[in-house]
């Protein structure tokens, strides 16, 4: 479909500019600025340790609290730790890697699809990861048309989001049928008899009945077949010349009815017969013949239950049958006494009212003579039959909203976008940690070597600091007192229990 393929191929060729910029439009040689936040891509200088892939320092098991340190309680050690990794990522100088960021690709960096549990959040984030960060844009200016690619692709989405969502409502919505020309065609042919024909078929006189069809101007590619705009089809032949038993062919639809392009009927017989055919229309939605009352109340012969309906409502307000005084009344004139056999009547019982009065809809006659004459065989029969179809843009709708072409290839080109812009982050990442480092060596080393002491603590069950600890200043502080009783009232409370519990063993 036309649309289908516009919107797949805008939606591709962004992509595309997207990533041909990224690839081509950032430049290595990018000129000196100011510090990029992090943006989740490992820290520190190219290469081994830092870079790459390097292994990580495990933790260590957490253990039991030692009496003779005063450490917290395992859940309160770990909500300490997460609590200081926060405030350092905060305050962390420009370029110092930690201990926790040197896993190559953070857990946050996974694809929504990998994990079902990861929902909208998930998608949100991956979203962002495709904005180049500020610091990146001010050091390339080039990167601003990358911007505004990607904004005009977030517009592109959301129109297209936007028109699914009207198509969907659309297709909830009965759309109005279209009247075509149904085209039917009868013929026949007659096989006289041969008295030298071996099988028995051949050497008597039988003839064979047509009937076909076709949609006129028809745009859809894919052909209705001719039985499917039927419900049934009867041939009525002689009775006479066939007998009661078999002067009759009939066909039915069912739901395992196989489609056909036409019916081929065949019998014996030298002499021209009279027959009959029967159609009955398939209308999608069904509907009915009216009652004649009611037909001629209403100006309908066949319509749909709901077209009546209306047509009765409209009837109601014209004549102003509504009662004044209960709305959920009808005050019945002489027309509809008649009809319904009553003076008032409900709304609510007009649907009920109105099946006795709904009748099924008249089948097409056709009478057609079977002529074994020779010089009528190349003869047609040519009926022109009007019918109801379905909107050849109710089709295309739904082709579009299940159509899944272009996505594979937006998806690779998506992934592509988010790779190379995690490479940019950690390349840019990398150049601050340089920058760094060449302005003040000493100072970055022994600031890098204090962050990732700080690390390492976190990584081990070590809590406090054994330098400060080891000297005997540490322990006249002002909370020295407090802890001191704290610590004995912890103990004596324990041996409490141990007591009573070894009491209350013994007792029983």
């Amino acid at each position: 479909m036309a649309t289908e393929e516009t919107a797949g191929g805008a939606r591709r060729a962004t992509k595309s500019k997207l990533f041909e910029f990224l690839v081509h439009g950032v430049r290595p040689g990018m000129p000196s600025g100011a510090r990029m936040p992090h943006q989740g891509a490992p820290m520190g200088p190219p290469g081994p340790p830092y870079g790459g892939s390097p292994a990580v320092r495990p933790g260590l098991p957490s253990t039991v609290m030692e009496p003779s340190r005063k450490r917290p309680a395992p859940s309160q050690q770990v909500q300490q730790q997460q609590q200081a990794v926060q405030g350092r990522a905060r305050k962390k100088p420009v370029g110092f890697p930690g201990a926790n960021e040197i896993p190559a690709r953070p857990m946050d960096m996974r694809e929504p699809q990998s994990d079902p549990t990861l929902g909208s959040n998930a998608k949100r984030r991956k979203m962002a990861d495709k904005i180049l960060p500020q610091r990146i844009r001010e050091l390339v200016p080039e990167s601003q048309a990358y911007m505004d690619l990607l904004a005009f692709e977030r517009k592109l989405d959301q129109t297209i989001m936007r028109k699914r969502v009207d198509i969907q409502e659309a297709l909830k919505r009965p759309m109005k049928q279209q009247k075509r020309k149904l085209r039917l065609y009868i013929s026949n042919t007659f096989n006289p008899a041969r008295p030298d024909a071996d099988d028995s078929d051949g050497s008597i006189a039988s003839w064979e009945l047509r009937v076909e069809g076709k949609l006129l101007d028809d745009p859809g590619k894919q052909k209705k077949k001719f039985s499917s705009f039927f419900k049934s089809l009867v041939i009525e032949l002689d009775k006479d010349l066939y007998g009661p038993d078999n002067h009759l062919v009939e066909w039915h639809r069912t739901p395992t009815t196989q489609e056909t392009d036409g019916f081929q009927v065949k019998r014996p017989g030298d002499v021209s017969v009279r027959c009959t055919l029967l159609l009955m229309l398939d209308y999608q939605p069904p509907q009915f013949k009216l009652d004649p009352r009611l037909a001629r109340l209403l100006g309908i012969h066949t319509q749909t239950r709901s077209c009546i309906i209306q047509a009765l409502w409209q009837y109601v307000k014209t004549n102003k049958l509504q009662d004044s005084h209960d709305k959920e009344y009808i005050n019945c004139d002489k027309y509809f006494q008649q009809i319904f056999d009553g003076p008032r009547l409900k709304f609510s019982e007009i649907p009920q009212r109105l099946t006795n009065l709904l009748l099924p809809p008249d089948p097409i006659v056709i009478n057609h003579v079977i002529s074994v004459d020779p010089n009528d065989q190349k003869k047609t029969a040519c009926y022109d039959i009007d019918v109801e179809v379905e909107d050849p843009l109710k089709g295309q709708m739904s082709s579009f909203l299940l159509s899944t072409a272009n996505q594979q290839e937006i998806a690779s080109l998506d992934n592509k976008i988010h790779e190379t812009i995690e490479s940019i982050n950690q390349l840019k990442i990398q150049r601050d940690f340089m920058l760094s480092f060449s302005r003040d060596p000493k100072g970055y080393i022994q600031d890098w070597l204090k962050s990732q002491s700080r690390d390492l603590k976190l990584m081990t069950d070590v809590v406090g600091n054994p330098e400060e600890e080891r000297r005997a200043a540490f322990y006249h502080e002002p909370w020295s007192q407090e802890a001191v009783s704290r610590y004995f009232y912890c103990k004596i409370q324990q041996r409490r229990q141990e007591l009573e519990q070894a009491l209350a063993v013994r007792n029983t």
